[in-house]
């Protein structure tokens, strides 16, 4: 899974179930806080669209705004994740 396919996931999760407005750019580097796109809840609901799409369990120290605050961010935070190997 790359970067750039988790980006397009996460915009068309927003775009089509928390804003529901498809025109609506959001530029990568968009705090979704700052800008109004997420708040708590809408947080919560992008976390479990995350789990549920990629099968990721995200650790409580893990539960910052900094892995959760803007598509490049997510993008990033998910992609290390989903590729990283598995420890046994």
């Amino acid at each position: 899974m790359t970067e750039q396919q988790i980006h397009d996931a996460v915009r068309e999760f927003l775009q089509t179930r928390i804003i529901f407005d498809t025109t609506r750019a959001i530029a990568s580097d968009e705090s979704f806080l700052a800008s109004g796109i997420l708040d708590s809840t809408g947080v919560l609901e992008l976390i479990a669209f995350l789990e549920d799409t990629y099968g990721i369990h995200f650790q409580d120290d893990e539960l910052v705004a900094a892995n959760f605050d803007s598509l490049g961010r997510v993008a990033s935070f998910v992609a290390r994740k989903v590729n990283a190997p598995e420890v046994h």
